[in-house]
């Protein structure tokens, strides 16, 4: 892709697939089908099979220059859809699959790159035994662990009048701390930059080696911080913490027709250059990070 220190490598950090079965998933409590979804949203809806949905995805991170994405299958349940369209592209998608510990019978699908925890949706502590089991899990077998904090909001959820009963609670990066000290080779991801808890992700971040923070969605929750806080200076913060070789680009792209989300990396793109960034950091922030912490990951599940 071609970017202000010439043409990079991009991978992307954060694409959630949703998938046939994600929909049939989501309108199923309030008895909605999946064609009823996409005409309230204007969306398209994907098709029922996976791999064909992946073969979608893979031509439009081909039209954009990606050379790589990590699909988050983002909903319990639907591992197999990221799974099968990693399977069918290999070379283009790594997997991860929200998960929750606190659901009766709750387990880990194999064979994925990651997992990812989202505790204000789904009403645990980092610290309930549960989740601790299941990321000691995920840890044994080579994945990462990606924790989701600070504000959340489900945009699809609110366009659809869904319910969204989180509990920002359990959304403090710092609850992270000891867990992943407990667990020194393992990855873990928080996303949007701790989405509102900048200065709690970025203690994290100095005090765990293993803790990366990945860049994605609008970052809207600037608007909660200090008076003068723009995304230069949420670059410039997180670099002196963390250097370059712990930030992930990423973009939370999700849904067609809109596809992958050019604006969010446009909007990055500048943000870096502003920030100081040279190529070689510019290198490791847009893909070589990923592709890095996954690679391995992937060679060891």
């Amino acid at each position: 892709m071609q970017t202000p220190w010439g043409n990079l490598r991009v991978a992307d950090a954060h694409v959630h697939f949703f998938s046939h079965r994600f929909f049939t998933m989501l309108g199923a409590p309030a008895q909605l089908a999946v064609t009823d979804i996409g005409e309230r949203l204007g969306w398209r809806m994907p098709p029922e099979d996976p791999r064909a949905f992946a073969g979608e995805w893979a031509a439009e991170l081909e039209r954009h220059g990606v050379a790589r994405a990590v699909l988050i299958a983002s909903l319990p349940g639907d591992e197999a859809s990221v799974l099968s369209a990693a399977a069918a592209h290999p070379e283009r998608f790594f997997s991860m699959a929200i998960v929750n510990p606190a659901a009766p019978n709750a387990a880990l699908a194999g064979g994925l790159g990651g997992y990812c925890f989202f505790p204000a949706m789904h009403g645990y502590s980092l610290h309930d035994p549960r989740a601790t089991a299941m990321i000691a899990q995920a840890a044994e077998r080579g994945a990462a662990v990606f924790v989701h904090c600070g504000l959340l909001s489900v945009g699809v959820r609110a366009k659809l009048g869904l319910p969204s009963p989180f509990d920002m609670r359990f959304s403090n990066p710092l609850d992270l701390h000891a867990i992943a000290l407990l667990h020194p080779r393992t990855p873990f991801i928080v996303p949007h930059f701790g989405a509102g808890f900048l200065r709690e992700a970025l203690m994290l971040a100095d005090l765990c080696p293993n803790v990366y923070l990945d860049t994605s969605s609008s970052n809207s929750w600037m608007r909660y911080q200090e008076t003068g806080c723009d995304l230069v200076s949420v670059f410039r913060r997180t670099l002196a913490v963390t250097g370059p070789s712990r930030l992930l680009f990423g973009t939370d792209s999700s849904f067609f027709p809109r596809g992958w989300h050019r604006a969010v990396v446009d909007a990055q793109l500048i943000a870096l250059d502003a920030a100081g960034v040279d190529e070689p950091a510019a290198r490791l922030i847009l893909g070589e990070n990923l592709e890095r912490i996954f690679s391995s990951c992937n060679s060891q599940s």
